[in-house]
Protein backbone atom coordinates (compact mmCIF):
# COMPACT_ATOMS: atom_id res chain seq x y z
CA UNK A 1 0.00 0.00 0.00
CA UNK A 2 1.50 3.87 -0.67
CA UNK A 3 1.16 6.08 1.55
CA UNK A 4 2.04 9.92 1.61
CA UNK A 5 3.30 11.02 5.25
CA UNK A 6 4.51 14.47 6.47
CA UNK A 7 7.40 14.26 8.82
CA UNK A 8 7.95 16.34 11.31
CA UNK A 9 11.32 15.95 13.05
CA UNK A 10 13.38 17.32 16.25
CA UNK A 11 9.78 16.74 17.99
CA UNK A 12 9.89 16.17 21.60
CA UNK A 13 8.02 12.21 21.11
CA UNK A 14 7.88 10.03 18.25
CA UNK A 15 4.18 9.57 17.07
CA UNK A 16 2.27 9.16 13.96
CA UNK A 17 -1.18 10.59 13.25
CA UNK A 18 -3.30 12.68 12.09
CA UNK A 19 -3.08 14.61 9.12
CA UNK A 20 -1.52 17.68 6.87
CA UNK A 21 -3.47 17.64 3.57
CA UNK A 22 -3.91 14.39 2.66
CA UNK A 23 -0.84 12.78 3.72
CA UNK A 24 -0.32 11.18 7.33
CA UNK A 25 1.98 13.23 10.21
CA UNK A 26 5.27 11.52 11.49
CA UNK A 27 6.70 13.49 14.65
CA UNK A 28 10.14 11.92 14.89
CA UNK A 29 12.78 12.92 17.74
CA UNK A 30 15.84 12.60 15.31
CA UNK A 31 16.92 15.67 13.43
CA UNK A 32 16.99 16.31 9.70
CA UNK A 33 20.81 15.50 9.51
CA UNK A 34 22.17 12.47 7.03
CA UNK A 35 18.92 10.59 7.14
CA UNK A 36 18.72 10.04 10.50
CA UNK A 37 14.78 11.62 11.35
CA UNK A 38 13.66 9.54 7.89
CA UNK A 39 15.33 6.29 8.75
CA UNK A 40 13.40 7.25 12.50
CA UNK A 41 9.96 8.15 10.51
CA UNK A 42 10.17 4.72 8.34
CA UNK A 43 10.63 2.89 12.22
CA UNK A 44 7.71 4.64 13.55
CA UNK A 45 5.20 3.88 10.28
CA UNK A 46 6.48 0.22 10.73
CA UNK A 47 5.46 0.69 14.30
CA UNK A 48 2.04 2.24 13.97
CA UNK A 49 1.35 -0.13 11.04
CA UNK A 50 2.53 -3.56 13.27
CA UNK A 51 4.97 -4.66 10.60
CA UNK A 52 8.27 -5.51 10.58
CA UNK A 53 10.81 -2.36 9.23
CA UNK A 54 11.67 -4.08 6.61
CA UNK A 55 8.13 -3.71 5.09
CA UNK A 56 8.49 -0.50 4.43
CA UNK A 57 10.09 1.27 1.66
CA UNK A 58 10.99 5.17 0.93
CA UNK A 59 9.26 5.98 -2.52
CA UNK A 60 9.96 9.31 -2.81
CA UNK A 61 10.96 12.54 -0.72
CA UNK A 62 14.40 11.49 0.37
CA UNK A 63 15.73 15.16 1.37
CA UNK A 64 12.24 16.67 1.95
CA UNK A 65 9.49 16.48 4.78
CA UNK A 66 6.83 15.03 2.41
CA UNK A 67 7.37 11.66 1.41
CA UNK A 68 5.97 9.02 -0.65
CA UNK A 69 6.37 5.18 1.49
CA UNK A 70 5.13 1.85 0.73
CA UNK A 71 4.01 -0.47 3.32
CA UNK A 72 3.69 -4.59 2.62
CA UNK A 73 0.80 -6.38 4.17
CA UNK A 74 -2.49 -7.20 3.95
CA UNK A 75 -4.32 -4.71 2.29
CA UNK A 76 -7.20 -5.24 4.10
CA UNK A 77 -5.74 -4.27 7.60
CA UNK A 78 -3.12 -1.22 6.45
CA UNK A 79 -5.82 0.22 5.26
CA UNK A 80 -8.11 0.25 8.21
CA UNK A 81 -5.49 1.23 10.18
CA UNK A 82 -4.21 4.16 7.96
CA UNK A 83 -7.61 5.39 8.31
CA UNK A 84 -7.63 5.18 12.12
CA UNK A 85 -4.32 6.82 12.04
CA UNK A 86 -5.50 9.82 10.07
CA UNK A 87 -8.21 10.65 11.72
CA UNK A 88 -11.81 12.31 10.64
CA UNK A 89 -11.73 14.81 7.85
Amino acid sequence: MRVAIRVKPGSTRTSVGGRHGAALVVTVTARAVDGKATEAALRAVADAFAVKRRAVTLVAGAASRDKVIDIDGEAGALSARRDALLGPL
